[in-house]
């Protein structure tokens, strides 16, 4: 079995390494703190494709495979959590869908908009009283004549102020079913869209996040994404998606957690040699170094069986799981080792502990990963051994 990336995509890993080094980590701090969108390595990272990473060629896109676009993130996650959410929702939620779904006019009129990195893309499904129970929600869309007419909101959607268009998941038929969601197409200039402030989050301050306000908003009967009634199915098949890049984002993440913690305790010093000469603290970075080698393993087979056209539901949840609760741990360590230090903002570490926190969270909290898993034990699949 051969684990060595191909000459492409170690090369592509190294240039988006590069990219973060230069483009993200200088400036984060002094990003978040201001509560800004890094717009500059946004642009930049246009140049780059890492703004087109899902979109097809034809349409001005880098058409990634998935273990592609999991290295990018990986290495944004590291550089900077909330940049690369930014990216990451832009590609894995808002893109997706035309992409998997839309027509070719859909294709034509949406995707060159969204490649530059002056404008973003970006997926509604969560509402006021609506996270996890996507039957639960209330967002109408209702049919007159050619017209579709859009009424509810939204909440906690990534990149909506900034984003040419919102893929949007709207109640089609009254009845609680499979087959009662629809997606849309919703212009964020529509007329009757208000998207509110950012959020004031915790973490992640370089990403943002709005309430949504759809009022009687008419859009074209050709404004309907794929099929009519299918919207769940749909949203669970770019979910499955983003669970994998949330997984890589997250290992990143967990990279640069642990990266600060062995600088730090290789200069900070204690009853007369560095902290690092401790057992107790060589014992929290081996666990740290195995838990985010096992992470990014699981990561990468995901992306593997997904780019296989094998199934993978079962480890994309798997990874997701396993990386955000890891990224976590592994972000409370750096801290532990820093100590005091660890708690102030003088140190990347307080920081990171607080982006952390929402990876096991967005797109699908740890108690679906789990009950996603356990049904599909309980069905009789078990995880596959040797990738086959």
């Amino acid at each position: 079995m051969d684990f060595t990336l191909p000459d492409d995509l170690r090369m592509w890993r190294d240039a988006v390494l590069d990219f973060a080094a230069k483009e993200l980590r200088p400036r984060v701090e002094a990003l978040a703190e201001a509560n800004q969108l890094n717009w500059d390595a946004i642009r930049k990272g246009a140049e780059l494709g890492l703004m087109s990473m899902t979109v097809p060629e034809a349409y001005g896109g880098m058409e990634l495979d998935t273990l592609g676009l999991v290295l990018a993130l990986e290495a944004l996650g590291w550089g900077d959590p909330g940049t690369a959410l930014t990216i990451e929702a832009h590609n894995c939620l808002g893109i997706e869908p035309v992409v998997r779904f839309g027509t070719e006019a859909q294709k034509q009129t949406w995707l060159p908009q969204v490649v530059t990195g002056e404008r973003l893309a970006a997926l509604a499904l969560t509402e006021p009283h609506t996270g996890s129970d996507l039957q639960g929600i209330r967002t109408r869309a209702v049919r007159e004549g050619e017209t579709w007419v859009l009424t509810g909101q939204k909440m906690w959607i990534t990149n909506a102020d900034a984003a040419a268009f919102i893929v949007v998941l709207a109640r089609t038929r009254p009845e609680r079913s499979s087959r009662s969601l629809s997606m849309f197409l919703v212009p964020r200039d529509a007329e009757g869209v208000y998207v509110g402030p950012p959020e004031r989050k915790m973490g992640l301050w370089t990403s943002h996040s709005h309430a949504v306000t759809l009022d009687h908003v008419r859009l074209p009967a050709d404004a309907l994404l794929g099929e009519e009634g299918r919207g769940l199915h749909q949203t669970l098949e770019v979910l499955d998606g983003g669970r994998i890049g949330i997984a890589a984002l997250a290992v990143g993440l967990a990279q640069a957690a642990m990266e600060e913690a062995r600088a730090y305790a290789q200069v900070r010093e204690a009853f007369g040699k560095p902290i690092a000469q401790f057992q107790a603290i060589q014992f929290m970075l081996a666990d740290m170094a195995t838990a985010i080698h096992a992470a990014r393993l699981m990561t990468y087979q995901a992306a593997w069986l997904r780019d296989q056209g094998m199934p993978y539901t079962q480890a994309a949840s798997m990874a997701k799981l396993f990386a955000s609760e890891m990224a976590e741990r592994v972000a409370r360590d750096a801290i532990q080792i820093h100590g005091g230090y660890g708690y102030s903002r003088e140190y990347p570490v307080e920081r990171l502990y607080r982006d952390a926190r929402l990876m096991t969270i967005g797109e699908g909290t740890s108690e679906i990963q789990r009950l996603i898993i356990a049904r599909r034990l309980l069905q009789g699949e078990l995880p596959r051994i040797g990738l086959l």
